[in-house]
C-alpha cells in the first residue's frame, strides 16, 4: 500500500494500481530515445505487472502500531513481502519471460545493499530465476536489456511520484525522492541535466525535458481513509468501507 497522510486522513494507494498507471505512462515515453523499438511491449507489460505481488498484501490493510499508520509498500514486514515478490515473479515469468526478467531485476535493486540473511537468500534465488531466462532468451541484447531495466525504474518512480505527492504541490515541498530529479536515466537521457517532474497545479504534470511522444492522461485510483473510522472500527474495516476514487491527471509538454 502507497499511504499519504494529511491531519485527518490517510491517502492509499493499492500497489497494483499504482503499477497500472506506471504502465500507461511509459507507454507513451518516445522509443526513438532507446537503442530500438524490440521488445517494448514486453517492457509495457513488466511496468504494468511488477507490482501484482501486491494484490494478496493490499487485499487487507495492516496497521503498523509503532507507527500509528498503516504497513506501507517500503516498512512492511519483509518476510511475507519476500514470499509474495517471488510468487508475482513466478507469475509473471508464466505469461512472458522477458517481463520476469526485468522485474526480478527491478526486485534485486531494492536489496543490493542489503546483509540481511533473508534478503541475501532472495537475491541468491533471483539470481538462479534469471540465469534461467538468459538461457530461455539467448539473443538478448544486453544494452538495450540494461535500457529498459532503467526505464522500468523510471515508469516505477514515475507513478510514485503521481503517488506520493499531493496534487499540485510546490517543487520544494515535494516528496524529497524527487526534488532533484529521477535516478537511472542517463541511458536514455543524455545531458548534463536530470529529468525533473514539476506540478503545473492539481491535474496537470509537465518535466523539464519531455520524454513522452504526446501529450496524455492516467487515473489514478484511491481511498481516502478517515482516522476516526479506523479508530472506530479498525483499518481493515475503515478500508473496506471507504469510498473508491480516481484522480485524472494531465501529462502536457
Amino acid at each position: 500500500m502507497i499511504i499519504r497522510e494529511t491531519q485527518d486522513t490517510f491517502t492509499m494507494i493499492r500497489q497494483n494500481d499504482h503499477a497500472h498507471v506506471s504502465g500507461e505512462t511509459i507507454k507513451q515515453f518516445n522509443q526513438n530515445l532507446l537503442k530500438s523499438a524490440d521488445l517494448f511491449d514486453d517492457f509495457v507489460y513488466a511496468a504494468h505487472q511488477h507490482d501484482r505481488s501486491w494484490i494478496g498484501l493490499d487485499e487487507t490493510p495492516v496497521w503498523n502500531d509503532r507507527d500509528q499508520i498503516p504497513f506501507t509498500f517500503s516498512d512492511y514486514p519483509l518476510l511475507p513481502k519476500l514470499a509474495f515478490y517471488k510468487i508475482g515473479l513466478d507469475e509473471i515469468g508464466e505469461v512472458n519471460l522477458y517481463a520476469a526478467l526485468l522485474c526480478s531485476l527491478h526486485f534485486c535493486s531494492f536489496f543490493s545493499k542489503s546483509r540481511n540473511r533473508d534478503c541475501l537468500n532472495f537475491l541468491q534465488e533471483e539470481a538462479k530465476r534469471q540465469r534461467v531466462i538468459r538461457q530461455q532468451l539467448p539473443k538478448l541484447d544486453e544494452e538495450l536489456l540494461t535500457q529498459h531495466f532503467h526505464l522500468l525504474q523510471l515508469s516505477d518512480n514515475l507513478s510514485l511520484y503521481f503517488c506520493l505527492n499531493k496534487p499540485g504541490v510546490a517543487k520544494q515541498n515535494e516528496h524529497p525522492w524527487f526534488k532533484h530529479g529521477f535516478k537511472n536515466t542517463k541511458s536514455f537521457h543524455p545531458g548534463n541535466h536530470p529529468l525533473l517532474a514539476v506540478w503545473v497545479n492539481e491535474q496537470e504534470v509537465t518535466f523539464n525535458t519531455y520524454p513522452f511522444e504526446t501529450d496524455f492522461h492516467v487515473s489514478l485510483p484511491y481511498k481516502e481513509v478517515d482516522k476516526r473510522a479506523i479508530r472506530k472500527m479498525g483499518i481493515a474495516a475503515a478500508y473496506e468501507e471507504s469510498k473508491l476514487e480516481e484522480h485524472t491527471i494531465f501529462i502536457r509538454k
